[in-house]
């Protein structure tokens, strides 16, 4: 399955009081590679093994492919040696899109990002980002799942500060 999205730093939170919301842990393997491609996700009750890699170097164009697992499986593979970042996302309707808000936790917190999902890359081009979106960071290499788990947020707040990021909180 081919993905189509755009990822925003936030410049600040929308009110998330009446959104749907769920905890997601994931586990970056190996842990010795710098970008590791294949996460075991929990991802509220649901919990996946994927690999996800950019198409042509486009990191707004993902080949992924996916595999649901059972609660056995995942407590197995979960003891894996990885790397690991929490978030809670959030799910916000604006307008005919759906923003996936992720607040970090954990070395991570204060950072918050947003994503979008598209069908055509028309509408993933033509996309024009809600005022809570401060910059367009999908080509960004340091800001893909796979380079951030194991890190803090003063382990990027250079790259962020580039952006004119603040740290947000919930």
């Amino acid at each position: 399955m081919i993905e189509l999205e755009r990822t925003f730093l936030a410049k600040s939170i929308p009110d998330l009081s009446g959104c749907r919301k769920k905890q997601i842990i994931d586990i970056y393997v190996p842990p010795t590679k710098d970008h590791p491609t294949l996460r075991i996700r929990k991802d509220g009750e649901r919990m996946f093994i994927t690999k996800k890699e950019p198409i042509d170097g486009d990191s707004s164009k993902q080949n992924e492919s996916t595999i649901e697992l059972n609660q056995e499986e995942f407590e197995a593979l979960s003891k894996t040696e990885g790397k690991r970042v929490e978030k809670v996302r959030h799910f916000l309707n604006v307008g005919e899109r759906t923003a996936e808000i992720d607040v970090f936790q954990g070395p991570l917190l204060g950072l918050v990002l947003v994503d979008f999902e598209f069908g055509t890359e028309e509408k993933k081009d033509a996309f024009q980002p809600p005022g809570f979106c401060l910059a367009d960071v999908t080509k960004e290499k340091f800001i893909a799942g796979g380079m951030l788990c194991g890190k803090s947020y003063g382990e990027i707040e250079g790259q962020l500060r580039k952006f004119g990021y603040q740290r947000l909180f919930q």
